[in-house]
């Protein structure tokens, strides 16, 4: 079958650059190496292919002479194209492919993995009251994480034993193979990319370097956090494997549901009912707040679903600024359970209030406007 065009190949035009080139290649060389497509034989097929045309086109000389003659004038200098060929090292293999995918290789020099391991994150969900997000607290909560063995102080090994070159990967965590032109590296799966083995592990963190446990820790709730809000605790999450450095606890609060008020952004919102004559007379009622009851006045007419105002009765600001408000919306309560003498009184209230709109403004214009709407729907 014939060879396709080097440039098409690469899906690049005849007058881009070599970085251009190397591009092209690496993207095809990502999506068809055949360590990523072990099922699909024609992927390696399309490596090869792309690998050829990289190899010219990268070239001065043969991509010359590959825009002169084609195929024919690079034949015996592409095909069959190996970097192992003409007694080419495996130090110069590396070099090359780290000039075409960057840090998509290393070399094998350099291939050692640290020996310590951070820690991982913790998040902890506290659930906590609404006076305790209002008023801030500090609560003692217990944690299931890792801490360092005190057998072996983090380090994993025995007492008087020590830690030796892994002699599968002679101290490099990685193990090398050549796999067609590519040099492929994997985890040693001796020293799991450590570089290093126990001669004798602890027995207590089983060479671990720390062990389960459930930690006690206080937590300061600041004033004014939220459902959601997260605090950050540094150094306060597992332990680092082999003595690595701890990792981080996230709290995260869930404030609970409160009997009496809601929270609506830094301001508390509840209902207060009252009763009908004190919503028609005025009356002066003692509310609640989180920092003590306080006097409202209702004014005489109130209806229901009026709301006040009580400043500075809210939640703080968890960044600074002015503290919330409490809003309070009465509601009037009617009453039940009547007895015979006050049904009368109710009765004969209703009479003397019915024989004039101007006791029910909002009723009489209702009323109204529904009369009006009925008549014009007749008219028509």
């Amino acid at each position: 079958m014939a060879k396709r065009d080097y440039y098409e190949v690469l899906g690049i035009s005849k007058d881009a650059d070599v970085g251009t080139v190397k591009q092209a290649y690496r993207r095809l060389a990502m999506q068809y190496h055949p360590d990523r497509n072990p099922d699909d034989p024609s992927a390696e097929e399309k490596f090869k292919e792309a690998t050829e045309a990289f190899d010219v086109l990268s070239n001065e000389d043969k991509r010359n002479k590959y825009d002169r003659f084609g195929h024919q004038g690079v034949e015996g200098m592409a095909g069959g194209f190996n970097p192992f060929a003409n007694g080419a090292g495996l130090h110069d293999i590396l070099n090359n492919l780290d000039s075409v995918f960057g840090d998509m290789f290393q070399d094998v020099r350099h291939s050692r993995r640290g020996l310590e391991e951070r820690g991982a994150d913790l998040q902890y969900s506290l659930a906590i009251s609404l006076e305790q997000a209002v008023k801030g607290d500090k609560v003692q909560v217990t944690i299931p994480t890792y801490r360092n063995c005190d057998e072996c102080h983090g380090s994993g090994a025995a007492r008087g034993s020590a830690k030796t070159t892994c002699p599968d990967c002679n101290g490099t965590g990685m193990l090398q193979s050549r796999q067609d032109f590519f040099f492929v590296q994997r985890t040693c799966g001796r020293c799991r990319g450590v570089g290093e083995i126990l001669e004798k592990p602890c027995e207590r963190c089983r060479g671990q370097g720390r062990i389960h446990v459930e930690r006690e820790l206080s937590i300061t709730i600041p004033p004014g956090v939220d459902r959601g809000t997260r605090l950050r605790l540094s150094g306060e999450g597992q332990s680092g494997l082999r003595g690595g450095p701890p990792g981080d606890l996230f709290v995260e609060f869930d404030v609970q549901p409160h009997k009496v008020f809601e929270r609506q952004g830094n301001n508390l919102v509840c209902e207060v009912p009252i009763t009908f004559t004190q919503a028609a007379l005025g009356a002066e009622i003692e509310i609640p707040t989180l920092q003590g009851h306080v006097k409202l006045r209702v004014p005489t007419e109130t209806q229901t679903g009026k709301l006040f105002r009580l400043r500075g009765r809210g939640v703080p600001s968890l960044r600074g600024g002015a503290r919330g408000d409490l809003l309070c919306r009465v509601v009037v309560e009617t009453p039940v359970k009547l007895s015979t003498r006050q049904r009368e009184l109710l009765e004969e209230l209703e009479s003397t209030v019915k024989s004039s709109k101007r006791h029910t403004p909002k009723g009489s214009s209702f009323f109204q406007s529904v009369k009006e709407f009925i008549d014009r729907i007749t008219a028509n």
